[in-house]
């Protein structure tokens, strides 16, 4: 079953598309922002996007931008009620497939998504044998290949895996890879960010419900582990999941059976399942948090995903796939990183691991184009990495000047906290004595990613 998401802040004409959708055989999942969209698809595997073009934080057209630089082969439809060619043609060069208007004809609607689901169906297939598998070859460090060695152990077999690692160390990858290389690769991969589980949803979302089954339930929904039939579920964050949904998913692995919320009766599920957590679930068994049946049922293979601080030699190798990623996305041509800049690159934390290292090349190959520059000079990297690598490119007596030493010691500090609460953002703030936005605002400053 195809997998859809509605992005549209009218939640009247939400509910609309996705009874619609829901009728017509698509799962769908629907938010009312862009930043809500980014999130979910960060987070979840998706067939296809319905963008609205006005929204009220930032407008499709941009929107459309960020999907691509996320996802670059999602297809995008663009909805919108104001019948404009400029638009049309604007959306199409950002990477729409399609530009619909509004009201929705809903015969014109289905057109259009089986149209892109097609197209995609077609890339899928002629990209399948070349997916973006080697992340671990530019791995040469002891740590890398032994993640690697661990990942092609447990692969063919049918072991539930749980795979630890920092935020942004590429868990899910690890994840996606062990099913590549599994006897269920050619059967669907489904990722739920168990973050966004409620007790109250979440046996809905991972396991399904019937017509009736409580108030706005109006008809049958599939969960993600019926989707998931066959293959291998990823359960991102297990950690967070409540105490209801621990009991319903252990009752899941032990009788290997679903059975979707209101229904009468139970019906048999194969299905993998590979979890990730940047938690100590230890101590969350210790301290009751999680249960610890569930902890061992989950762990019979544990993968490790070193952070880039245990793997410094990695770094280069790193920031030379991603620039020539950067490249085929934006279409550019920067030819590398002279060695001052390398150095400052290499020289920093990155406590945002692989994901921030990723989005922190991408923007330097932006402004060393843009900069008509063949290749990243210190400059061109952010100001915080510098100041945190120990290098500025301002003038500086012993190292430092004075903003960039405070700058740096505010930096530790906000990263130090960060450590001891697990990264949870709302505690850090308290700690830090100031609001949530103000905290988004330093990570944002200091390029940390969480």
């Amino acid at each position: 079953m195809k997998h859809i998401l509605v992005i549209d802040d009218d939640p009247v004409f939400r509910i609309m598309l996705e009874t619609f959708l829901t009728k017509n055989n698509f799962l769908v999942t629907s938010v009312g922002t862009s930043s809500d969209a980014l999130r979910t698809i960060k987070k979840t595997l998706f067939s296809l996007c319905l963008v609205d073009l006005r929204l009220p934080d930032i407008n499709g057209l941009e929107l459309l931008k960020e999907i691509k630089n996320l996802t670059p082969d999602l297809p995008l439809i663009l909805m919108t009620s104001f019948v404009d060619v400029r638009t049309a043609v604007k959306a199409i060069k950002s990477g729409a497939y399609e530009y619909i208007t509004k009201p929705v004809n809903t015969d014109e609607l289905i057109v259009a998504i089986q149209s892109a689901l097609k197209s995609e169906d077609k890339a899928v297939k002629e990209t399948s044998t070349i997916g973006d598998t080697s992340f671990y070859h530019y791995g040469k460090s002891k740590s890398s290949l032994e993640t690697l060695k661990a990942i092609e152990l447990v692969a063919p077999t049918n072991l539930s895996v749980l795979i630890n690692g920092e935020s942004g160390t590429g868990k899910e990858f690890a994840a996606r890879l062990i099913h590549a290389r599994s006897k269920r690769s050619k059967k669907p991969f489904v990722a739920i960010d168990c973050g966004v589980l409620s007790a109250e949803l979440g046996p809905s979302e991972l396991f399904g419900h019937v017509k009736g089954a409580f108030t706005g339930a109006g008809f049958d929904k599939t969960g993600h582990f019926e989707l998931a039939d066959g293959g291998s579920i990823f359960l991102d964050e297990i950690g967070n999941l409540s105490t209801e949904v621990q009991v319903m998913l252990l009752r899941v692995i032990q009788e290997r059976q679903i059975r979707r919320v209101g229904a009468g009766k139970s019906q048999d599920i194969d299905v993998r399942i590979i979890a990730a957590t940047n938690d100590n679930l230890k101590d969350s068994v210790a301290k009751g948090l999680f249960r610890e049946d569930l902890y061992h049922r989950l762990n019979e293979f544990s993968v490790l995903v070193p952070s880039l601080r245990e793997r410094k030699e990695d770094i280069e190798g790193f920031i030379l796939k991603f620039m020539k990623d950067a490249n085929k996305e934006l279409g550019k041509s920067v030819e590398g990183f002279s060695k001052e800049a390398m150095d400052i690159m290499v020289k920093y934390s990155w406590p945002g691991n692989l994901r921030e290292l990723k989005n922190v090349v991408k923007k330097t190959v932006l402004m060393t184009d843009s900069a008509g520059l063949s290749e990243v000079s210190p400059e061109i990297i952010p100001y915080e990495l510098r100041v945190a690598s120990g290098i500025s490119s301002e003038h500086t007596f012993g190292g430092y000047d004075l903003k960039a030493a405070s700058l740096k010691q505010e930096r530790e500090y906000i990263l130090s906290v960060l450590e001891k609460v697990k990264y949870n953002k709302s505690s850090a703030a308290r700690i830090l004595n100031i609001d949530r936005k103000t905290l988004y605002n330093k990570l944002k400053l200091f390029n940390i990613e969480i």
